[in-house]
């Protein structure tokens, strides 16, 4: 069992202490930005309630049959939603009512290993209106012993009745030297450390994963295509291409707009370059939404780099 990060720690001591005091309501809405560690909260939080033989302060033993359980995966009273393949295969880009009718089933029966249940529905903003309205019924009739925690870095997709009947868990970003700390005792340089919680505007999950992964490489090759079609250089087309070739073209996207925003917060003495700059960083931002739709990814990112050639000539 990993220990949690120190933002992390805070939130799930808050929530532990709701639950010792009896005040830990039935449904909880686990909200915060992307990578924050919601998820991993959400699933430490579920081993105490399922541990048999809590230690000292509640805090799961690790070594009874319901830790075992989870350390395995396959606690029964541990049900976990998220995104599902596909008949074709492919994953799901939402959650369905027939995930959600599922659940509401297994949380309606007695739980095998005493008397608690605990359900983890993520990404929950994926859930689609016909499952909202199937968690909707499930939220409105609770079971006494049965905890549906949603996790969610956008809650705001998600229907006002659900936030309305859910408690809210709230992630923030921690201080820049809590973060910085924390990246250095993960192994990183704290050069390197103090580049990425930059570029990840102080998202301490965020760095380390692109410390660990290709997210700071990718960050500089996109900040060299970008230059190379400022002055001419470069194929739009072929950019275009390479840039939406494998899993992290969003990703290209996110680190072009930042590029972009953090040049436009140097130029604010030239206003009319401020403006163009604005407006295609809300363009890039527009298209990563897009990326997740059916529509050819190559042709938005063509217009996207387009419009960015165009810009750089100025009006």
């Amino acid at each position: 069992m990993s220990a949690l990060a120190p933002w992390q720690q805070r939130v799930y001591e808050q929530a532990a202490a709701a639950f010792d005091a009896g005040r830990l309501g039935h449904a909880q809405l686990f909200c915060g930005p992307a990578g924050i560690g919601k998820r991993a909260v959400a699933e430490r939080l579920a081993r105490r309630l399922l541990c048999r033989q809590p230690g000292a302060g509640g805090e799961p033993c690790g070594a009874c049959r319901g830790c075992q359980l989870m350390d395995a995966g396959t606690h029964p009273d541990f049900h976990a939603v998220g995104l599902e393949p596909n008949r074709e295969g492919k994953l799901r880009t939402e959650i369905v009512i027939e995930q959600i009718r599922a659940l509401s089933e297994r949380l309606v029966l007695m739980p095998q290993y005493g008397t608690i249940q605990v359900a983890v529905v993520d990404p929950a903003d994926a859930i689609n209106h016909a499952a909202s309205n199937a968690l909707l019924k499930t939220l409105e009739e609770p079971v006494p012993g049965r905890y549906l925690w949603l996790v969610s870095a956008e809650p705001a997709r998600l229907s006002a009745t659900i936030r309305s009947r859910c408690q809210r868990l709230e992630f923030r970003l921690p201080p820049r030297a809590e973060a910085l700390a924390w990246l250095q005792a993960q192994g990183h340089a704290p050069a390197a450390a103090e580049e990425a919680l930059e570029a990840a505007r102080g998202h301490p999950g965020l760095a380390d994963d692109w410390l660990r992964g290709e997210g700071m490489a990718l960050r500089r090759q996109v900040a060299a295509d970008l230059e190379r079609i400022e002055r001419g250089t470069a194929d739009v087309v072929g950019t275009a291409q390479a840039w939406v070739a494998d899993e992290h073209a969003g990703l290209r996207l996110r680190h072009a707009a930042d590029i972009v925003a953090a040049r436009a917060a140097r130029d604010l003495t030239a206003r009319g370059r401020t403006r163009r700059l604005a407006t295609w960083f809300d363009a890039a931002n527009q298209a990563r939404e897009l990326l997740r739709t059916t529509v050819r990814a190559d042709l938005v990112v063509v217009e996207l780099l387009l419009a960015w050639r165009q810009g750089a000539r100025g009006p």
